[in-house]
């Protein structure tokens, strides 16, 4: 279970490490452009750390499709971004993804 949650945590870490690039504006501003590292260094410490029990493929697939939709979700409401009906139903397909390595796949470590 807790290397779930180091997962979980790395996603976050990384997640807002991006939205804060986007504040940065280009490492032009300091207390985003801090997050920002900081944040990549948490998010790729805690996936290693979640590499030692979980198979690289997985836990990258989750790491990328939670990120996408959370990133894309967060960009939306902070910074105005326009999702139309082909960017939600694609977002729909990351999560039935993620969903079914959880659930079905064998390459997890349940």
């Amino acid at each position: 279970m807790k290397v779930w949650l180091f997962l979980m945590g790395a996603i976050l870490s990384e997640v807002v490490a991006t939205s804060a690039l986007k504040a940065s504006d280009g490492f032009t501003r300091l207390w985003p452009s801090v997050l920002t590292a900081g944040g990549y260094m948490l998010a790729f410490y805690l996936l290693s750390q979640t590499l030692r029990h979980i198979p690289v493929g997985v836990a990258y697939a989750l790491w990328s499709g939670i990120g996408i939709v959370l990133v894309s979700l967060i960009a939306w409401l902070l910074y105005g971004q326009k999702l139309d009906l082909a960017a939600v139903a694609g977002m729909g397909l990351i999560i039935a993804g993620v969903a079914v390595i959880n659930l079905f796949s064998k390459a997890s470590a349940h």
